[in-house]
Protein backbone atom coordinates (compact mmCIF):
# COMPACT_ATOMS: atom_id res chain seq x y z
CA UNK A 1 0.00 0.00 0.00
CA UNK A 2 1.10 3.31 -0.90
CA UNK A 3 -0.21 6.77 1.18
CA UNK A 4 -0.23 10.08 -0.16
CA UNK A 5 0.09 12.91 2.37
CA UNK A 6 -2.45 15.54 1.03
CA UNK A 7 -0.88 19.38 2.63
CA UNK A 8 -3.48 22.12 1.79
CA UNK A 9 -1.86 25.38 2.62
CA UNK A 10 -4.23 27.87 4.62
CA UNK A 11 -3.65 31.75 3.76
CA UNK A 12 -5.15 34.22 6.41
CA UNK A 13 -5.60 37.65 4.87
CA UNK A 14 -7.18 39.81 7.60
CA UNK A 15 -4.21 41.86 8.99
CA UNK A 16 -5.34 45.09 7.96
CA UNK A 17 -8.94 44.57 10.50
CA UNK A 18 -6.62 43.31 13.16
CA UNK A 19 -4.18 46.27 12.68
CA UNK A 20 -7.06 48.80 12.94
CA UNK A 21 -9.04 47.21 15.62
CA UNK A 22 -5.53 47.09 17.73
CA UNK A 23 -5.07 51.17 17.14
CA UNK A 24 -8.86 51.55 17.80
CA UNK A 25 -8.00 49.98 21.23
CA UNK A 26 -4.99 51.67 21.75
CA UNK A 27 -6.92 54.93 20.74
CA UNK A 28 -9.62 53.93 22.95
CA UNK A 29 -7.31 53.12 26.26
CA UNK A 30 -5.62 56.25 26.01
CA UNK A 31 -8.66 58.16 26.21
CA UNK A 32 -10.23 56.57 28.55
CA UNK A 33 -7.58 56.32 30.94
CA UNK A 34 -6.50 59.56 30.32
CA UNK A 35 -10.40 60.58 32.03
CA UNK A 36 -9.39 58.79 34.93
CA UNK A 37 -7.66 60.23 38.02
CA UNK A 38 -4.72 57.42 38.12
CA UNK A 39 -6.24 55.05 41.29
CA UNK A 40 -5.87 51.69 40.08
CA UNK A 41 -8.64 50.66 39.53
CA UNK A 42 -10.29 53.71 37.92
CA UNK A 43 -7.60 52.63 35.25
CA UNK A 44 -8.74 48.98 35.23
CA UNK A 45 -12.30 50.26 34.47
CA UNK A 46 -10.86 52.71 31.55
CA UNK A 47 -9.34 49.50 29.94
CA UNK A 48 -12.23 47.55 29.98
CA UNK A 49 -14.09 50.74 28.67
CA UNK A 50 -11.75 50.56 25.54
CA UNK A 51 -12.80 47.05 24.86
CA UNK A 52 -16.66 47.98 24.31
CA UNK A 53 -16.79 51.40 23.27
CA UNK A 54 -18.33 50.42 19.92
CA UNK A 55 -21.29 49.39 22.25
CA UNK A 56 -20.97 53.19 23.63
CA UNK A 57 -20.82 54.42 20.29
CA UNK A 58 -23.95 52.65 18.99
CA UNK A 59 -25.58 53.52 22.39
CA UNK A 60 -25.24 57.26 22.05
CA UNK A 61 -26.07 57.41 18.07
CA UNK A 62 -29.44 55.40 18.86
CA UNK A 63 -29.70 57.81 21.68
CA UNK A 64 -29.45 60.96 19.17
CA UNK A 65 -31.68 59.53 17.13
CA UNK A 66 -34.35 58.60 19.38
CA UNK A 67 -34.38 54.88 19.16
CA UNK A 68 -33.01 54.05 22.83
Amino acid sequence: MTSTAVRTRVVERNGAVGLFMLMAYIGAAIYFVSRTDGQFWHVVLGLLQAIVWPAYLIYHVLETLGAA
